[in-house]
């Protein structure tokens, strides 16, 4: 008998990141100008900085290969060498940045209970240490806009306001690791602007989501972006003719933005059919990742996404009993029908 499920293709929801670039997207990219992005002559590269700078209200912006780059890059901007860093226990910049900190930046980092998006602002206000012998002081406050392990979660607008003044007070800066922050903005109707006038530094990736190949951008004023510059060069993220990937990134700020709702909906839509296996609240998804807790099942992460992949349907296991699962324009509602049909029967199974 022939399997028909390998006439389809494979439905990846292991990341935001896996897309392919869109013949649109090819094209705008075989016809990038370019030039030489160190000796800061590649015109594309430059319109890219201007137009992201400008979104968010800020002077200048940099192109960075990565993210985690970028994050690092901004860390150092708003933190010296044994400075400290807070920052969420289940922060990017904590969890999935490999030290680097501390590592690249002599940063100390002290993390507040993992809450994903939902900040207690006062509890952060009574972890900052004041300069002056014999503690280490407090110099920046690290947010993740939206969250990763918090299942895609937003910080309110409000949130981020209490916690501009508690920094502003304090003396501390504050950035936003906002990989996601599209879809903040796209879920909750904030303009980017009014998010980009609470941060000294921001990153923003054009990777997750929005379907460009690669980067991200460090946002901030002139004055850091001029430093930020050197951090890259010293990091090994010096380009060439990077217009071709900058290009890219245009083409997704032009035209993938908006349809993020879509990514949204149909993680919700998900998110309510397997609502009945007790592994998510609906209620919790306002973005593109769904979040499986699996503590109550008799299946662990590792297990599910395994049964899965076997069903051409691909999702991580982030922990031992935390699966994610994530939208994005590769995924059409054929995809979402599928994968909803596997992981209800794989879930069914290990009741």
């Amino acid at each position: 008998m022939v399997d028909l499920r390998s006439s389809k293709p494979a439905v990846d929801l292991r990341s935001d990141t896996v897309t392919r670039p869109s013949a649109g997207m090819r094209r705008a990219m075989a016809a990038a100008e370019v030039g030489d992005d160190v000796f800061g002559d590649d015109p594309t590269v430059i319109a890219l900085e201007r137009r992201v700078a400008e979104l968010f209200g800020h002077e200048a912006a940099l192109f960075a290969p990565s993210g985690s780059m970028a994050n690092q890059i901004a860390l150092q901007l708003v933190t010296p060498r044994s400075g400290e860093l807070l920052a969420g226990a289940d922060a990017h910049v904590v969890t999935y940045e490999l030290g680097a900190a501390a590592a690249l930046g002599g940063i100390s980092t002290r993390t507040w209970p993992a809450v994903g998006s939902s900040l207690d602002v006062g509890q952060i206000a009574r972890m900052i240490r004041p300069p002056g012998y014999p503690s280490l002081p407090t110099r920046a406050i690290a947010v993740e806009q939206t969250h990763n392990l918090g299942g895609g979660g937003v910080i309110p607008l409000a949130t981020l306001r209490e916690l501009r003044e508690i920094s502003d007070k304090s003396g501390v800066l504050l950035h936003c690791d906002g990989a996601r922050i599209w879809h903040a903005h796209v879920a909750d109707g904030v303009p980017l602007s009014s998010y980009g006038a609470l941060f000294d530094t921001l990153s923003v990736c054009l990777s997750k989501g929005l379907g460009a190949p690669v980067g991200s951008l460090v946002v901030g004023s002139a004055a850091r972006i001029a430093e930020a510059r050197v951090i890259r060069k010293r990091m090994g993220g010096g380009m060439r003719q990077v217009g071709i990937l900058a290009a890219a990134g245009d083409y997704a700020l032009t035209h993938n933005i908006a349809r993020l709702a879509d990514d949204h909906a149909r993680a919700l839509e998900l998110a309510s059919a397997l609502a009945e296996f007790g592994v998510v609240n609906p209620d919790d998804v306002r973005t593109n990742l769904v979040p499986l807790d699996l503590s109550g099942t008799k299946i662990d992460a590792p297990t599910l996404a395994a049964e899965a992949a076997k069903r051409d349907v691909h999702l991580a296991a982030m922990l031992p009993h935390l699966a994610r699962i994530v939208f994005h324009l590769d995924v059409d509602d054929d995809g979402l029908d599928r994968a909803t049909t596997v992981l209800s029967e794989i879930l069914a199974q290990s009741r």
